[in-house]
């Protein structure tokens, strides 16, 4: 019997400046309790954890915010608050009519300033059209606000826009070109390493689909685990965001391929002592300050 040599690939791809223990992820996230989601906020809890990226602190500041405006958004949509919102802002841009009315309005109701500019112009539009507007033109008037017919609102759309750090076409935009980056740089490291594999539009082409960021069509080990897959995610990875991944996508591809990595570029929470169960592998993400090294290593045949 011949033995074959064994031969091993290092995948060297840049780790996380750190993992967040529970303690200090429960600390920054008691302090995001009292913040609204403008620049100015993001500034001030920069100042309070300056040991942290910023990358990582909005992340976990954007994840708490959602969940908190999702506590809350339905009371913002029923008729008489909706009516009494946009009566409201009629005044108080009638009576300084070069005032940030909107985003004031947001930040003392406690919703996001995107959210309210899309309340306000789709009254403002119910009064124009005589009915509900089109969601398309809604969108559209919210992605460019010199398309609203009054000067005033377009002004104050525009500045919650720019405004707010967790809703709206800018922050969607941005997410997807991160998103986008680091796919990129996902790429770029496995065709580095001669790794084989597919990406999501290929994975499309052939009729997947659902489809993870990669498949890998030789698996490689991770920390002693076998990786068929790698998805990468821009947000920080809490125990919320990893449930709602787990029924919306990592069981499915577990189900086709078995186990894979999911990446976060927004830092993650540390394990709690033990390794992750399937789906999962390890964790690891894109550039930072500080970055510490993952290997992958893949056995390959020996003669």
């Amino acid at each position: 019997m011949v033995n074959k040599p064994i031969f091993r690939h290092s995948l060297i791809i840049p780790h996380l400046k750190m993992k967040l223990s529970r303690a200090e992820y429960k600390e920054i996230v008691r302090w995001t309790e009292q913040l609204r989601p403008t620049r100015q906020c993001m500034k001030m809890l920069k100042d309070r954890f300056p040991n942290h990226s910023q990358s990582t602190l909005l992340s976990i500041f954007s994840l708490e915010y959602q969940k908190r405006t999702k506590r809350i958004i339905a009371r913002h949509h029923a008729p008489d608050v909706i009516e009494s919102h946009y009566r409201r802002y009629l005044s108080e841009a009638t009576a300084h009519p070069s005032a940030p009315v909107l985003l004031e309005l947001a930040n003392e109701v406690d919703l996001s300033p995107a959210l309210m500019a899309r309340i306000i112009l789709d009254r403002f539009l119910q009064d124009q059209e005589g009915g509900m507007p089109s969601k398309s033109v809604l969108n559209s008037m919210l992605k460019e606000p010199s398309l609203i017919p009054n000067q005033t609102l377009a002004k104050n759309v525009y500045q919650c826009t720019v405004n707010d750090c967790c809703y709206g076409p800018l922050v969607d935009c941005i997410k997807h070109a991160i998103g986008q980056e680091h796919e990129v740089l996902l790429c770029d490291k496995l065709k580095e390493k001669n790794l084989s594999f597919l990406d999501e539009n290929q994975l499309r082409a052939k009729g997947y689909d659902k489809t993870p960021d990669i498949i890998l069509e030789v698996p490689v080990a991770v920390e002693g685990h076998i990786v068929h897959w790698i998805e990468s995610k821009a947000s920080f990875g809490d125990d919320h965001s990893h449930r709602t991944y787990l029924n919306e996508q990592f069981w499915s591809y577990w189900n086709r391929t078995k186990s894979g990595n999911s990446r976060h570029g927004g830092s993650m929470l540390r394990c709690k002592g033990h390794p992750p169960p399937p789906p999962f592998c390890v964790a690891f993400g894109p550039r930072q300050e500080r970055p510490r090294k993952s290997v992958i290593s893949r056995p390959q045949e020996r003669d």
